[in-house]
């Protein structure tokens, strides 16, 4: 076993904020071998119950659950910042070619190798990834995690209608595609399959019944996808589906709304859609850097929270704007506070941390597993440094409240504050 010395900060299972000034977080197998969170709380309660574990004494620094990432786009690393004039011509111009190169394995494996770094350079230590219409993505993504002992879940998009050539798969094959995938990836060490509808528009009738029969095969696997994040995008699925009551009901129609799917946006719902969410099941991927930057619209926090369905934060790169935590908390604030479309809702910090941790992890089914330093969760956490700039140190002590701190931290904090990512107590 190892230990930490430090500030710790985790969440009951309401999501209140537990934080420990001066605590100890001791890590070790568990019965199956996997390196867990044996012990947590305050060094002074603690240090003599284990006496003989040798300690990493870290004066001035927080150690926090690693942050996970319910939706982000491993092939758009290189899209993000790229102009469009909206969500269609952004992807026409900039994601497609950009996912077309991904069929060749040395490219795609160069790209999973910067993109984990990225993720780990800003505290992410699970991601809910999309590949390309291309099984290589996958396997470079996947045999890039697993080599870091991450846990991460990836899919291979379906798409085969409304996309250019290099992109578009066939029905057919895609289906034994995915099929494939799960049995070379799912479970495997700490790695998980995700069925990959890209969105209701990109998917005949045909390859959507599949992924809902796939999924029926495979219940412990996730599902992934995007809906009503545009108003056009929304006006586009009443037009290719026009018996459906709405466009969430797609998915529910062919059989991909239960429990483990996320999706991603889920700004233009109605009640009857939030409803058929808390039904199922499945959680929406909130992305609020993404959808200021295409102008998408705003996830309405209070009407989720009437409803009572699952929701977490996502980055949504490459149409999102940064890999950072800190950002994507931010401008959930931000979106929250919006109040001409919606109810405008003051997000506290630590709800805004939850969301990013142990709230991420219940949207993908993985409570108790990861997002949390509570005795038996994986021990995939972060170390922050508050003091990582001359501003943010000035700030940061000068807080009054746990409050103070974690906002100081959502508006000041980037890449600087992650001094480092610990996996599986590595």
């Amino acid at each position: 076993m190892k230990a930490w010395r430090g500030a710790i900060l985790r969440f009951d299972d309401d999501g209140h904020a537990r934080y420990e000034q001066d605590g100890l977080l001791v890590v070790g197998p568990d019965a199956g071998g996997r390196q867990v969170v044996r012990a947590v709380g305050d060094y002074g309660a603690l240090a003599a119950r284990h006496a003989g574990v040798a300690v990493e004494h870290l004066a001035g620094r927080i150690l926090a659950p690693g942050f996970i990432d319910l939706h982000i786009h491993f092939p758009q690393t290189d899209v993000i910042g790229s102009p469009a004039e909206g969500l269609l011509p952004w992807l026409e111009d900039y994601t497609f070619p950009h996912e077309s190169r991904f069929s060749d394995e040395a490219h795609a494996g160069e790209r999973a190798t910067f993109f984990v770094d990225e993720l780990l350079r800003h505290g992410v230590t699970t991601a809910l990834a999309f590949g390309t219409s291309h099984p290589a993505s996958v396997d470079a993504l996947l045999g890039e995690a697993q080599r870091r002992g991450l846990r991460m879940i990836a899919g291979k998009v379906l798409q085969d209608r409304h996309c250019p050539d290099g992109v578009r798969d066939q029905t057919e094959q895609s289906l034994l595609d995915t099929q494939a995938l799960i049995g070379r990836w799912h479970g495997r060490d700490r790695l998980g399959y995700a069925i990959t509808p890209r969105f209701a528009p990109s998917c005949s009738e045909a390859q959507l019944r599949g992924a809902g029969e796939l999924a029926a095969r495979h219940p412990d696997v996730w599902i992934q996808s995007h809906v009503a994040e545009n108003l056009d995008e929304v006006a586009w699925v009443r037009q290719l589906f026009p018996a459906a009551r709405s466009y969430l009901a797609v998915y529910q129609q062919f059989g991909l709304m239960r429990e483990r799917a996320v999706y991603a946006h889920c700004i233009h719902l109605d009640d009857e859609d939030r409803a058929l969410m808390r039904a199922t099941g499945a959680a929406a991927a909130v992305c609020p850097t993404s959808n200021l930057f295409l102008g998408s619209g705003f996830f309405d926090y209070a009407a989720a929270a009437r409803a009572g369905f699952r929701y977490g934060l996502a980055s949504d790169v490459g149409g999102g704007t940064s890999f950072s935590p800190f950002h994507t908390m931010l401008a959930a604030y931000y979106v929250g506070r919006e109040g001409r479309s919606k109810q405008g809702v003051s997000l506290s910090p630590q709800d805004l941390w939850w969301q990013h941790t142990a709230g991420a992890a219940r949207a993908l089914g993985l409570h108790g597993t990861i997002g949390n330093l509570q005795p038996g969760c994986e021990a995939d956490f972060v170390v922050l440094d508050p003091a990582a700039t001359p501003l943010l140190a000035r700030k940061t002590a000068q807080a009054a409240s746990l409050d103070e701190l974690l906002f100081s931290l959502i508006v000041l904090g980037d890449d600087r504050v992650i001094e480092r990512a610990v996996i599986a107590g590595r």
